[in-house]
């Protein structure tokens, strides 16, 4: 495994892998878990070459986020990426990725307001920029994203089409802890309390999933049963539970099998998100097992 840490050496060692077949890249920001590693494994299966980004990206976090305390563990993450086989690691200083500072921005229009977006001023601005950064960089032929994320996806997918980019975007099946909390790297904020009380937000995804399968269409129906669940766990404070299209992040009043239904909300100063695709059939939500490494 390469640790890379110049952007003409990622392009070097980049040039190199496409000669020999499909490159494929996962970008994180570091603390990684096993929701990371099923990426790698994911791109490991598909493509030649992996390769993998760390980079704390400060563009994404707003003025009074947790950039400053975002979990870094380097020599960690490297032990799990090399156990998983990845060929190279790209790990630029925000210098080398903004070297005259944060002046270029790539805007994602209205995209940039939705979900996470209305909270988070310019987290998704900033999300595409480091992304069409990495892109260059890189050059893959495939990037693979975790569907916890699933607004980043939406805006990554329509950053690629707008200023093609010749990359498919893979999304991921997010990965969950056995009592099914999606897996996040901002868990570890989380206290004994905060951590049993979380699980509410997949709770709340089971149970609208559920009363969709048994023949409930109504939105607003639909929302006001999530919106009891949520409500009686006193600990959360609730950004939002919205039912929207997956390539317009648009609301929708009647929920169909492809709605994404997204939730958000705060344990403490700990922001979580999950969401659940929602299907006519019964789907892995309660019990997705880790993925097996091999």
């Amino acid at each position: 495994m390469k640790l890379l840490r110049s952007i003409a050496e990622m392009r070097s060692a980049s040039r190199e892998a496409r000669a020999k077949g499909a490159l494929g890249f996962v970008p994180t920001m570091g603390a990684l878990h096993q929701g990371h590693l099923s990426l790698v494994r994911a791109a490991r299966a598909q493509c030649s070459t992996v390769a993998a980004s760390i980079f704390v990206n400060p563009t994404q976090f707003g003025p009074n986020e947790d950039f400053k305390r975002y979990p870094r563990d380097l020599e960690q993450d490297c032990k799990l990426l090399h156990a998983e086989n990845v060929d190279l690691v790209f790990v630029p200083s925000a210098e080398e990725m903004y070297p005259a500072g944060p002046t270029t921005f790539v805007e994602v229009g209205e995209l940039a307001n939705k979900l996470c977006g209305r909270s988070r001023s310019g987290h998704f601005r900033g999300v595409a920029t480091v992304v069409a950064k990495l892109f260059n960089i890189v050059a893959p032929d495939r990037a693979y994203f975790g569907q916890k994320d699933a607004a980043q996806v939406t805006i990554i997918r329509k950053l690629v089409r707008d200023l093609h980019f010749p990359v498919e975007i893979v999304a991921c099946p997010i990965v969950r802890e056995s009592d099914g909390l999606a897996m996040s790297s901002r868990n570890a904020y989380l206290d004994p309390a905060q951590r049993k009380q979380a699980v509410v937000l997949q709770h709340t995804l089971v149970r609208i999933q559920r009363l969709f399968q048994q023949g409930q269409r109504s939105v607003a129906q639909l929302t006001s049963a999530g919106q009891q669940m949520l409500t009686a766990e006193p600990a959360l404070k609730l950004d939002y539970l919205e039912f929207v299209d997956q390539e317009t992040l648009d609301p929708l009043s009647t929920a169909a099998p492809g709605t994404l239904v997204a939730v958000a909300g705060f344990f403490g100063s700990t922001r979580l998100i999950d969401n659940v695709i929602l299907q006519q059939e019964a789907q892995l939500l309660e019990t997705n097992p880790l993925p097996e490494r091999k």
